[in-house]
């Protein structure tokens, strides 16, 4: 039986970055992974839709210009629009694998099972190891309705060879908005259809409201208060019931949720506790079993389940699991919806605030004729500041052509708590987002 310092299972960018963190410090690693090396986010999840997404908003940038120095919006040709995407996707679990052998990282297929807290087996080979990190993440959740298996999901989505001519997603989420807004530039009638009518609810009401206005001046058709009931097959088509609501469409993509991938690991023999939000861990992200710890989305947490967030946790799981006292404090977590209009935010979260609204208030500015934004024509652009009793700035939401740049720069800005005569030290190229820090702050 091989025997190991650490076995970690899942090769996402938290089990791949804790496995070579562990492995620099001298230990005797492995690594199991059950599907793709590399993980969800390099192979069906936030790269190459990021990559088909950087399509629509080189055709969106010009159709701003359209007028003002370009005569027509271009075509995106999905087919072609895929086979850049695949450039990078297609090599990503060899190249996840080829860096793990180079390094002396062992590593091994299949599904992996606890026999007890030390051992596991895969392929009915048993392994030993003194500590184990479980980096298993997260995969699509069904509807449970009928013809949920009619159903298909965002991996579907970002692996179609021909895009469906009428696409609905189920949902009303940042995947949902992103997929739809990456069919609807390519040429698909797009339908969003959502339980209630609150969208994007970890993002501001008003500027998600303001950016559902932008998406249905693109064509985006959005149906709320939508239960959806069932799912059937006709005529080649689908057919998506609810309480007096019909929608024929060519294709249906659930996005309503996402959910840890657990099944197969017999967590219950290795003493681990879980629940369907995911693994419990302390503030050193150690299981219920000392020896077994756990990062990235597979965990029960509060901390949005990013890739960033994932990456984050490795690199404190690796000194924990080396010894390393100190308690995991999270950062600020920027989060962002990408599109032509990008949603970003970052702060207190929308719950927080809105629990204890009685406590903050607010200023939204339009920053549309700011030059930065003229310039490129952002004429939806906005930015709204939430302050607390004492004036001081708790959360920032924006929406933007640009907004993932500004969100960062107010990352640092929050983080550090920098004031006006602080930023004013500084000389930002111009223009640019941070050339107009120092006129929020």
């Amino acid at each position: 039986m091989e025997k190991y310092d650490v076995i970690v299972i899942g090769s996402g960018p938290a089990g791949n970055s804790a496995a070579y963190a562990l492995k620099e410090q001298g230990k005797k690693v492995a690594i199991i992974e059950s599907d793709l090396w590399g993980g969800t986010c390099p192979n069906r999840g936030c790269d190459p839709k990021k990559m088909l997404m950087s399509g629509v908003e080189a055709q969106k940038r010009i159709a701003t210009m359209v007028g003002k120095g370009f005569d027509q919006t271009p075509k995106i040709i999905w087919e072609e629009l895929m086979a850049f995407k695949k450039e990078y996707t297609d090599y990503v679990p060899q190249n996840t694998k080829k860096g793990l052998d180079t390094t002396g990282i062992d590593s091994f297929e299949g599904q992996a099972e606890f026999i007890d807290a030390n051992h596991i087996k895969i392929n009915e080979q048993r392994l030993a190891a003194k500590q184990f990190l479980i980096a298993t993440g997260q995969r699509p959740t069904r509807l449970p309705i009928k013809g949920k298996d009619l159903l298909q999901t965002s991996t579907d989505f970002l692996e179609f060879e021909h895009l469906p001519k009428k696409i609905a997603f189920i949902g009303a989420g940042y995947i949902a908005f992103e997929l739809a807004i990456i069919a609807n530039a390519a040429g698909s009638e797009v339908h969003i259809i959502h339980h209630n009518d609150r969208p994007l609810k970890e993002f501001d009401y008003e500027l998600v409201m303001d950016l559902v206005e932008h998406m249905k001046s693109a064509g985006i058709q959005f149906h709320f208060n939508i239960e959806t009931t069932a799912i059937e097959s006709l005529h080649s088509q689908y057919q998506i019931n609810g309480e007096r609501f019909e929608l024929m469409v060519d294709c249906v993509i659930g996005a309503t949720g996402r959910i840890p991938n657990l099944e197969g690991l017999n967590l219950e023999k290795a003493g681990v506790d879980y629940d369907k939000k995911g693994i419990k861990v302390d503030d050193h992200l150690r299981t219920t079993q000392p020896n077994i710890f756990a990062c990235g989305d597979v965990l029960a947490k509060n901390q949005p389940k990013l890739t960033p967030v994932a990456s984050f946790e490795a690199g404190y799981v690796a000194k924990a699991m080396n010894g390393a006292s100190d308690l995991i404090d999270y950062p600020l977590i920027p989060t962002i919806v990408f599109g032509d209009q990008r949603l970003a935010r970052v702060g207190l979260s929308e719950k927080e605030l809105t629990e204890h609204s009685a406590n903050y208030h607010s200023q939204t500015i339009d920053l549309s004729s700011w030059y930065t934004y003229r310039r490129i024509n952002d004429q939806g652009a906005k930015i709204k500041f939430v302050y607390d009793e004492t004036d001081t700035i708790v959360a920032i939401t924006c929406l933007s052509q640009i907004a993932d740049e500004l969100i960062n720069y107010l990352l640092i800005i929050l983080s550090k708590k920098m004031n006006h005569e602080e930023i004013e030290k500084y000389i930002f190229a111009y223009p640019s987002p941070a050339s107009d820090l120092s006129y929020f702050i």
